[in-house]
């Protein structure tokens, strides 16, 4: 062979493979279809998935009331903040605001939430790269929340608390206490959790530089979340449009710099401590007074009253046979959920059901990065990146 000459590459034959839906690791209903030249990823098309359920329709087919507990199954791995960012939205296009009690209330609730979202997308995403232990740590906290969920309001996952104009019922007596001790016996697990992890050699080797999503590609797809703030980027709706009162705590926003697997779960173990820092103000500075906003418009009338007087008796049977009715108009309300920015899109014609519902899932966004940033990484790779960018079907696919 003359010198300079150049050999050329032996052609291989590239592999096509599903990787779900019908897989632990794809949530059960994703599908991701990858061209592989050995284990490394050539090509991918990913699918959001076979969930299907049409929520939007279904909002726009019932009451503004009733959307409640359909709402508390988009993320359904920290439902209440759902309901609770939908009654907000109701509330913005009522011109109307939920009492201060009610609204700590949904600021304590709604960081439980954010919790337990992030310890199951930790505590899963390790057992997807090998992990167990950790999961059954996370996993047992998650149940000790969801107890207090049930003792506030008889329910323990889809609770169904909020209302439009505040909240279904007040704390009981002891539930602060009780929750106090819970958070601080969490934060505890959380650091062993984290302590087990955050050096481990080969948690290390599987996730840094794995999944990577820069700067330009989060701000060009809508990333928010923790998948955001991993890049560096200090974008959190608490802050920047805050809402129930959250311009009133002391509370942190956990960023990275790489953008990878590994920061994505710091930035959720960082989180969960910020959340708890927030739930031990809101019930140190817990006002008092009503949990329901003042209005007949928008609150079911004490049982007494509905028993005893007929205008309290006229006013349940006006608002359970008619609904809320919002003035025309449209509304974009956006809050912080455990994936990043929940927004509700609503518009109203004047009747007791929205006229059209649009929803921005933070998944869906977070999601459409997912084909790009395994582009050229291995098999396992593509793993560990996708529990990482926490993808919650309901969401996703509504």
């Amino acid at each position: 062979m003359s010198s300079g000459t150049t050999v050329p590459p032996i052609p291989s034959e590239l592999m096509t493979i599903n990787v779900g839906p019908s897989h632990p690791a794809t949530h059960g209903t994703l599908r991701l279809q990858l061209q592989l030249d050995g284990e490394t990823i050539v090509n991918s098309a990913c699918e959001i998935g076979y969930l299907h359920r049409g929520f939007e329709k279904q909002c726009e087919t019932v009451y503004y009331q009733f959307v409640i507990p359909y709402a508390e199954r988009l993320n359904y791995m920290g439902p209440v903040h759902n309901s609770n960012a939908w009654c907000h939205a109701c509330e913005q296009m009522l011109g109307i605001e939920a009492p201060p009690r009610a609204q700590a209330l949904r600021v304590i609730t709604s960081e439980m939430g954010r919790i337990i979202d992030h310890a199951v997308c930790i505590g899963t995403n390790l057992v997807d790269i090998g992990a167990l232990t950790n999961f059954w740590y996370m996993y047992n906290y998650r149940e000790k929340i969801y107890d207090l969920y049930e003792e506030l309001c008889g329910a323990r996952m889809m609770v169904n608390y909020p209302r439009i104009g505040g909240v279904s019922q007040d704390a009981p007596d002891g539930w602060f206490e009780k929750l106090l001790r819970v958070v601080d016996e969490m934060q505890e697990a959380v650091g062993d959790v984290r302590a087990l992890v955050e050096r481990n050699r080969i948690f290390m080797d599987r996730t840094i530089g794995a999944g990577a999503i820069s700067k330009e590609l989060a701000l060009s797809h809508g990333v928010t979340g923790p998948c955001l703030r991993a890049t560096g980027i200090p974008y959190d709706v608490r802050k920047a449009q805050p809402y129930w009162g959250y311009d009133k705590y002391q509370f942190d926003v956990p960023t990275a710099e790489g953008g990878d697997t590994y920061d994505r779960t710091i930035v959720r173990f960082q989180e969960m401590y910020e959340s708890c820092k927030i739930i031990r103000q809101a019930v140190a500075a817990m006002p008092g007074g009503p949990v329901m906003v003042d209005d007949h418009l928008v609150a079911l009338p004490e049982k007494d009253k509905v028993y005893n007087t007929m205008e309290g008796l006229i006013n349940h049977f006006k608002l359970v046979m008619h609904g809320i009715q919002p003035p025309k108009g449209e509304l974009y309300s956006a809050t912080e959920g455990g994936c990043g920015e929940l927004g509700f899109y609503i518009v109203s014609d004047g009747s007791a059901k929205p006229w059209r519902v649009r929803i921005r899932p933070p998944c869906f966004a977070n999601y459409s990065t997912f084909p790009k940033i395994i582009q050229g990484a291995m098999v396992a790779d593509a793993i560990a990146a996708l529990g990482s960018i926490n993808i919650i079907a309901g969401e996703l696919d509504r």
